[in-house]
């Protein structure tokens, strides 16, 4: 998915690129904060030296949430308890351990802060920046996982709407398919043998799919070509097909079924109304951006609806009202992201061509 899961909202920031912007940030906020404290109370210190104490102090407090983020005990809190706790434990630590680093820093004695007395303008400004902070943290959790439910919900109504599509297209097949059968059981016995053997393994990889959110490429390409061999059985010597899968993207996961309505697109508005012999081909290669996959026919071509919401240079617009090339697109999106996706072009010199691009 390209939206953010929960599980990775809940380590952010959970690569080195996202604690080095964190740290940055921190850096120039705690900055801007040393200079304010300056103004407000201009004969507390040198700017130089509330420059390194409130940059000692701010880290030390950023390196401490983050570590504490990470604890699994925390982990397992409400959001709002858990982040009172960490505000609880980092503040005092920052503080005071963020001191004792400046005070190395700069070359002075280590000593406790406020042991003699207590400087209340710096320990209230630490407090205030610091929950600020602390809010920001909260925030942006919330929002990552607002946005990660976002795209579970939209993940389940995608799979929702893939069940119904299924319920749709298996029955049509399958009635048509054991209409087919009736008459060669009469005519021809070995015809009819192999439809239903054809028919079994349809079935058996159509069940393995429904119960996965992903298949092999070669596994998707093996439905295809049970579904092919059970509609050239149907359609004779009008219908001939050519699948090309290189071994190296055999292993590539996909969302199953995800052909499967540009195929009987192809076939039901392009090769079954036309007179004549057709053809259909589907041919995966590799890109530099991906996988690129390709359903080419030789029919009759883009039905008017869809024709008429093409763009003006033949491709189809996204809005197609094609509910098989719509599914095929929401699916893409909620898989991967604006990287992937599906263009409808005109075949040379009839026909269409369907093709998919998946990111790498």
């Amino acid at each position: 998915m390209y939206l953010s899961s929960t599980r990775g909202a809940a380590r952010w920031p959970d690569t080195a690129k996202g604690a080095l912007g964190i740290v940055a940030a921190s850096a120039v906020v705690w900055a801007v904060a040393a200079s304010i404290l300056h103004v407000l109370a201009p004969g507390l210190d040198t700017l130089p030296r509330l420059l390194v104490f409130s940059e000692c102090v701010g880290l030390t407090m950023v390196v401490s949430v983050v570590l504490l983020r990470r604890q699994r005990l925390l982990a397992r809190l409400a959001a709002g308890t858990r982040w009172l706790l960490i505000g609880a434990i980092a503040i005092p630590v920052g503080y005071l351990l963020g001191h004792q680093i400046a005070f190395v820093l700069l070359g002075e004695p280590l000593r406790l802060v406020g042991f003699h007395a207590v400087s209340i303008a710096p320990l209230l400004f630490t407090v205030l920046v610091g929950g600020m902070g602390l809010r920001h943290f909260a925030t942006r959790e919330q929002l990552a996982r607002e946005a990660a439910t976002r795209a579970e919900a939209q993940r389940l109504a995608v799979e929702a709407e893939l069940r119904l599509l299924r319920t749709q297209i298996e029955p049509h097949m399958l009635f048509n398919t054991l209409a087919n059968l009736r008459g060669l059981l009469r005519e021809d016995a070995d015809r009819a043998e192999t439809m239903i053997d054809r028919l079994i393994v349809y079935l058996r990889s159509t069940l393995a799919a429904s119960q996965t959110e992903s298949v092999p490429l070669a596994r998707e390409f093996e439905q295809l070509r049970a579904y092919l061999d059970i509609m050239s059985l149907r359609m004779g010597p009008r219908l001939t097909w050519h699948l090309e899968l290189p071994e190296a993207l055999a292993g590539r996961s996909v969302p199953p079924m995800l052909l499967q309505p540009l195929v009987e697109n192809a076939i039901k508005h392009g090769l079954e109304p036309k007179v004549g012999a057709g053809r259909i081909e589907v041919v995966a290669r590799a890109t530099d951006a991906g996988i690129e996959i390709r359903v080419e026919d030789d029919g009759l071509g883009l039905p008017a609806q869809d024709a008429a919401e093409r763009n003006d240079d033949g491709s189809a617009r996204p809005e197609s009202t094609s509910y098989g090339l719509r599914h095929v697109r929401e699916r893409l999106k909620a898989v991967y992201g604006p990287a992937a996706r599906l263009d409808l072009e005109r075949g040379d010199p009839v026909g269409v061509r369907s093709v998919v691009f998946l990111p790498a």
